[in-house]
Parts: C-alpha cells; structure tokens; sequence
C-alpha cells in the first residue's frame, strides 16, 4: 500500500495545474467553478485535475447543496505521506513568485464576483457558482 500511495501522490504533484490548485486550497476551501476559473481551464479538465488529486488523498471533497467544495485533505487516510508532500510543497515554491501570482489573482476574482453579486462574507450567491459568471474574460 504505501508504494501505491506514493505512486499516486507522485502523479499528483506531476502537473503544473495540480500544484496551483494545492497552493490555492492551503488558505481556504474553493467549489469547482471556482477552481476552474481561476485556472482558466475547461469544466472536464479541472475535474480530472481534481480527481487526481483526491485519488492521492491530497484533497476531500464536501458537497453542499448543489456544490462540491475541495480543501485540503485532513482525515486521518490523508496523514503519511500525503501531508508530507503538500508541507514540501510550500516550503519548496509557497512563496515563489508564480504562487503569489496566483494568489493575488484568486484575490482578484474572489473580490470581483463579490461586488458583482453583492456577496456577503459567507459566500452564498448561487449566480456565483455559475460557469459562466466565472468567466475569467474582463467585461
């Protein structure tokens, strides 16, 4: 078992998309839409994105309602090896210039579908969670 983890976890931290979106999740939980825009990719890709990650127990998934929210992992099937990996993950690039990019865009987006929907601070706005709205195109 643990060389399967391992195997898994490896594969996860492959791709450049998967390691942004671990960066993004250690500050807060994120649905898939936002996921998405804020990598800019297809719906189906982010999916397989995510699948990957949770398969290596590196993300959980909650759904709430009609929305999926990932963070990062914290059950007790998560500790080991998958833990290690996200804490060298941000010790190796955390502060990189291309992770504070990305936060700072993730801040962006996050701000900007608030004054669009006047979200309050708990997030709740189902025109939010809308592909569409999620548009990363400036109007």
């Amino acid at each position: 078992m643990p060389f399967m983890n391992f195997m898994s976890i490896t594969r996860a931290l492959s791709d450049e998309n998967r390691v942004r979106i671990l960066m993004a999740l250690r500050n807060r939980r994120f649905c898939v839409c936002e996921i998405t825009a804020f990598l800019d990719l297809s719906p189906s890709t982010t999916s397989k994105h995510l699948t990957v990650l949770k398969q290596a127990r590196l993300i959980e998934g909650r759904k709430e309602g009609k929305w999926v929210y990932y963070r990062l992992a914290d059950s007790p099937q998560s500790y080991g090896m998958a833990r290690e990996a996200i804490a060298w993950i941000e010790r190796a690039i955390g502060d990189s210039p291309d992770i504070l990019e990305d936060e700072a865009r993730i801040k962006e987006i996050l701000e900007s579908e608030k004054m669009k929907f006047g979200i309050d601070d708990s997030g709740v706005c189902d025109e939010f969670h809308s592909l569409a709205v999620h548009s990363l195109e400036q109007d």
